[in-house]
Order: structure tokens, then sequence, then C-alpha cells
């Protein structure tokens, strides 16, 4: 019989892509997630039954147990940029991961492999990175062999940024931005997703930070969307101070409708987030030491993000017709 890996949040926009690559490599896949009936998708990743999405609560020692029963492997892809009722940072990053660990070395699994990002930090004053560095240092410490990856800001069809910004410049002539001088080294989800199908392999040991070959400013990764869905646009710099104003006056939405309205806009945690640079270290071990070469942001926006332009996929043919000769 095939092997079978658990990839809690694979139905996610990294999870996806590792379950359909692990489908490809001949094993079963268990896609663990909150909401089972709104991962049916994944089941066309591979053959009939190879891929099944199974219901999950990542809160719940039971629940995860009885999702990675009879698992070879284990993928924690599991991570949230805003609370959402009890799904706190330290609830879903930090005891989340811990109890993954923990329940993978009771049971016996071969391999883990754990998602976290670049600037996990335990000093850190934001609370996303400060326990994604707390799940760290619990699989470290639960289950020493297990791979960590370490990405920066990921890009693909299905992203928060990029198609984030995207909309946003569809509505208006100006567009706030926060950290304009902010370096990220976006990298390409897939490419993400290779490197956990080697550690699940086990062709990878350690942790590893991964980012793309381009590293840009916030500013210059605005300007490169803008001229992938040839738009125009004011682009103009919040001062972090006003920005964690605003965040703070978003927040408070939330805080008063008791959860009911959650703040998707921007939050004070990613006001902190956004003051460091997000960038491969110097020493850190990456894509070369995998084997495996990271592709540019200029080769994947695009193929998604052509549907933000004026006339969406004619705006190539309109162009092309500008240049036909007029009957005399």
């Amino acid at each position: 019989m095939s092997k079978l890996v658990t990839i809690y949040g694979g139905s996610g926009f990294l999870g996806r892509y590792i379950a359909r690559r692990m489908a490809q490599e001949g094993w079963r896949v268990r896609v663990a997630v909150r909401r089972d009936n709104e991962a049916l998708f994944v089941r066309t990743y591979g053959a009939l039954g190879q891929v099944e999405p199974v219901r999950c609560n990542i809160r719940d020692d039971a629940s995860v147990r009885g999702a990675m029963q009879g698992a070879d492997a284990v993928v924690n892809c599991v991570g949230i940029l805003v609370r959402e009722g009890k799904n706190t940072f330290d609830a879903v990053q930090a005891q989340g991961a811990a109890r993954i660990a923990r329940i993978a070395t009771e049971m016996g699994v071969a391999r883990l492999v754990h998602v976290s990002a670049i600037g996990a930090e335990t000093s850190s004053t934001s609370n996303y990175a400060g326990t994604k560095a707390a799940g760290e240092a619990a699989v470290r410490t639960d289950f020493p062999s297990a791979v960590i990856l370490r990405p920066s800001v990921m890009f693909g069809s299905e992203d928060g940024f990029f198609n984030k910004f995207a909309m946003m410049a569809r509505w208006g002539v100006v567009l706030p931005i926060v950290g304009a001088s902010t370096r990220f080294q976006p990298v390409y989800v897939d490419d993400v997703a290779k490197a956990a199908v080697k550690a699940v392999l086990g062709e990878a040991s350690g942790t590893y930070e991964l980012g793309g070959p381009d590293v840009q400013t916030m500013r210059e990764l605005i300007d490169r969307m803008l001229a992938v869905t040839l738009r125009r646009r004011i682009v103009v710099n919040t001062p972090f101070w006003v920005a964690y104003a605003l965040a703070a006056w978003f927040d408070s939405f939330q805080f008063l409708w008791g959860g009911l309205i959650v703040n998707r806009m921007l939050t004070r945690d990613q006001v902190k987030l956004l003051r460091h640079d997000n960038i491969v270290g110097e020493n850190a071990r990456g894509f070369a030491d995998l084997g495996i070469e990271p592709t540019p942001m200029a080769a994947v926006l695009p193929d998604y993000l052509w549907r933000f332009r004026p006339t969406g996929q004619f705006d190539a043919i309109k162009a092309s017709a500008k240049n036909l000769r007029k009957p005399t």
C-alpha cells in the first residue's frame, strides 16, 4: 500500500500545492481542515480516493490524533494573519504546532515538516512572528528531526498579497501602502511546496529560509503589480504612526462586535511586521541547498494578475488592434 501523509491546513494557499505534489509522488494524502465540506476540491488532485479531506480542529488533541492515524509523514501548514474567535495566534501557531509535534512523536510518525516564516523571532513585538517562533521551538523540542521551512511572502494565483493590492488599485486613483522601504523576497508558492515534498521524502534536514530571486521594497513590488495590471495610480506611503492609528481603529470594530466582524484591512500586528525586512538571512540555508531554482515573479504574475487589467484578457488584443492598418 502507498504511504500516507497528513497535511494540516492542506486546503489553504500553500497546503493545496503540497497536496497536489504529494499525490503526484504516488502518496495517499489526508487533508486535515476545519471545514472539510469546503475542501472537496482537493479530491481532484489524485486518483479516486487518493486525496481526501477530513475535519480537524488543531486546538484539540483527539481531533489532531484522529487525522494523523496511520500517517507515515505529517506536514503542518496551518497559520493565520488575523485572529478569528478562538483561533488566536497562540492557540494556532504556538500551541497548535506543539500539539502536532508531540502527537506525531507519540504515534511514531517518521517525518514532520513544519512551515514557519521568515522573521519568526521570540523577541518580536508582533504576535504573528512571536508565536511562529514559539511554534518552531516546540517542534524542535518534541520532534527534533523535523524539517522547518521559513518562507518569505508567498505569491501565486490564490495569494493574499498581489491580489489584494491589485483589487484595491481597481477602485481609486490613490493607492495607500505601509512600509514603502521595507524589503521583501517574495517566493513562488509552488517552489515552497517542492521544498516541503523533498522534506517529506527525506531529502532535507534542519531549517531552511526560502525566498525568491528578487529582493524589492514594498513600493517596488506595488509598482511591479501596477505595471502588470496596466494601471497608473498615485502610490502614497502611509507613515507608521498613522498606519498604527488606523489599524487600531479597524481592530476596535472587531473588538466591539465581539469578533463577528473580522478586521482584514490592516491590523496593528501587521503594521509591526511591516517595520522589518522580510528577506533570507545571510548565512541561512535555502533553495540552493535543496537543489531548487526559485521562480522569478516575472514568470508568474502576468498569469493571474491579467484579470485586474482595465479590460482583462482583452487588453493584449486591443493593443494589437491599434497596429492594424486602417482601410483607405
